[in-house]
């Protein structure tokens, strides 16, 4: 009888609060919610644009909306029989997880830009060479798309192509910088602007940026290093009351599913997850270290 109470009052409740919101402010709430799913899948579309993957906004909907569709299955899976915890923490997982495609797209820019800028010490040292050589810069950077991997060569070669099609150096070098924004490719192609406007010896800056990029590049690993330890408790402590709960579903069920099929349950576990995130968020600001 108290089973089917809770499970009467928790799909009253959502629907309750489903209920006043549209008819409080509907059409500027869920207008709301749409814009930003379609800012979100803006964004993706812009990151793979930029790391030169190529997907159609179709697909790309389509994959965002069965990732959706996933995590609020994920919530049927864990609640079920419950249909108020199943559709609450549907969409708290929705709300939650929504932003995570981005995020991993992000994510994964990034570490193309940390490779980029680790490719530009051989890159840098290939072009001071072909300049001294008697080469002018496009040919210069032509040797590097030619004997550097991705993503340096993709770069590099969208460069020489604005540049064939009648975009000045200058704005190609800009164009670059504004597609991998990191320190050390703007120092790279602000001294290109300013050098091929002032004069100036070429080769002799390239060796000095690749110098000062190698020292940043051992300073920041020894840092890493220095952190790790760090990082790896963080990992630890936030994803010890879940393997805890997965020993404790896995030895008693009974003893912990009413975590999982009551309100006062639902209500400790939305609580954990609000302390987990922010403990975790908490120990990730700490061990963020910037040179």
């Amino acid at each position: 009888m108290t089973a089917t109470l809770y499970k009467f009052l928790s799909i009253g409740w959502v629907g309750g609060v489903l209920l006043v919101g549209l008819l409080l402010n509907g059409e500027q709430l869920y207008g709301w919610v749409g814009q930003r799913f379609r800012s979100e899948q803006d964004e993706m579309r812009r990151l793979l644009d930029l790391m030169f993957i190529s997907i159609t906004p179709e697909r790309l909907n389509l994959l965002y909306f069965l990732y959706l569709l996933g995590l609020f299955g994920l919530a049927i899976l864990f609640f079920a029989p419950s249909v108020g915890g199943s559709v609450f923490f549907g969409f708290l997982f929705i709300s939650v997880g929504w932003t995570f495609p981005r995020r991993v797209l992000t994510l994964m820019h990034r570490r193309r830009i940390k490779k980029f800028v680790l490719q530009m010490i051989d890159g840098l040292s290939l072009m001071s060479n072909g300049l001294r050589s008697g080469l002018n810069v496009p040919q210069a950077l032509q040797i590097v798309t030619e004997e550097l991997p991705n993503p340096i060569s993709q770069e590099f070669a969208l460069v020489l192509s604005q540049n064939k099609l009648g975009v000045t150096l200058e704005d190609a070098m800009s164009n670059l910088s504004v597609r991998m924004p990191a320190d050390d490719i703007e120092m790279f192609t602000t001294s290109v602007n300013i050098l091929k406007e002032t004069g100036g010896n070429l080769a002799e800056t390239f060796d000095t940026i690749s110098n000062t990029i190698r020292e940043r590049i051992k300073v920041e690993s020894k840092i890493s290093a220095m952190v790790s330890q760090g990082v790896m408790q963080g990992v630890i402590v936030v994803l010890m009351p879940f393997a805890l709960a997965g020993v404790l579903y896995a030895v008693d069920p009974e003893r912990i599913s009413p975590m999982f099929t009551t309100i006062p349950g639902w209500a400790l576990l939305l609580l954990m997850m609000s302390l987990q995130f922010l403990g975790g968020f908490t120990i990730w600001k700490i061990v963020q270290i910037k040179v």
